[in-house]
């Protein structure tokens, strides 16, 4: 049900993961916005979530707490997923004339004509309203500061037409949750929450470098700007200096959080990690960059766990 001739919701995204459970379970109805929604390409949402999950592990440690609240942990799992598809929406809709010039993004609901603009729209706005009541179970400032959030996610979609390397305004977006578990917390950014998020900007466009390797062609054609298309033949070289920037921004954070050794060795490990995807890259393997850049959410999950049982070991054996 995968090719051309298949009924419009039975068409699977190009990108998404294969057998997953829109496309084989789903109501037929439901599959488009599931699809517009990225649930059938999870990494999304994990890679929106796990900065969230870094903050709060780092507000448990400098807080002395026993471990990341898990309250807000389960409040940004919601909220990532909605948000991310509330964006992904937005993006879509933006972009849809542009999604149609790329083999990659034509299979996507809008351009594909699985679904029109206008129910997306209601789509968008539904979406967000469930990220909204999530935002309002934080206090005041953590509420201002996710209402804040917003100004880059409204202008990522056109940086691709003005903007060498339009990652960078994703990372503003994609990173703002390393503010949000800190601010939950103490009300307050401080030096540790501004040095997670300028890592995790980093590690931002370092990843969504290796994603757009599968569109250069593409991109070209339809005259999408991106940093694979910026970088050319030092993509490795910058990748790694992204990552390298990221690695220490994150480590400086756990630092002034005042993380101990459990905490840094989930930041060696999530060096490792960035540094064999630099390794194993392959500018002419769209598959293989996709696969990489999936890897990310393994990186995160090891940095968070490291910053989590530093919280944990802390609290049993103290300071």
């Amino acid at each position: 049900m995968d090719g051309v001739n298949a009924p419009p919701a039975d068409r699977r995204v190009a990108d998404a993961v294969a057998g997953h459970w829109v496309d084989r379970l789903a109501p037929r109805r439901a599959r488009p916005y599931l699809r517009l929604a990225r649930i059938d390409r999870p990494i999304g949402w994990w890679l929106l979530l796990l900065p969230c999950w870094w903050s709060s592990a780092l507000a448990a440690i400098a807080s002395g707490a026993a471990y990341p609240d898990p309250v807000h942990l389960g409040l940004f799992f919601v909220g990532a997923v909605a948000m991310r598809g509330a964006g992904s929406t937005y993006n879509d809709i933006a972009d849809r004339d542009l999604d149609a010039q790329v083999e990659r993004t034509r299979s996507r609901p809008l351009p594909s004509g699985q679904i029109r603009a206008r129910q997306a729209a209601v789509f968008l706005v539904a979406q967000a309203l469930v990220g909204l009541a999530v935002l309002l179970q934080f206090n005041a400032t953590a509420i201002l500061v996710g209402i804040a959030s917003l100004v880059p996610v409204a202008i990522y979609p056109f940086m691709k037409r003005v903007m060498p390397v339009p990652q960078a305004v994703l990372g503003l977006a994609f990173a703002w949750g390393a503010l949000m578990g800190w601010v939950a917390v103490f009300g307050r950014l401080d030096a540790p929450a501004l040095l997670l998020y300028a890592g995790t900007i980093a590690w931002v466009i370092g990843y969504d470098t290796i994603y757009a390797v599968q569109d250069i062609e593409d991109d070209e054609i339809a005259g999408i700007r991106s940093s694979a298309r910026f970088f050319g033949r030092r993509m490795r070289g910058a990748i790694g200096l992204c990552y390298g920037v990221s690695v220490a921004c994150i480590a400086a954070a756990a630092w002034r959080a005042g993380a101990g050794w459990p905490g840094l060795l989930g930041v060696a490990l999530f060096a490792g990690h960035l540094g064999g995807q630099v390794l194993r890259l392959d500018t002419g393997d769209g598959r293989g960059a996709l696969r990489l850049f999936r890897s990310n959410r393994d990186a995160g999950l090891i940095l968070f766990l490291g910053l989590a049982a530093d919280a944990v070991l802390r609290h049993l054996t103290g300071p």
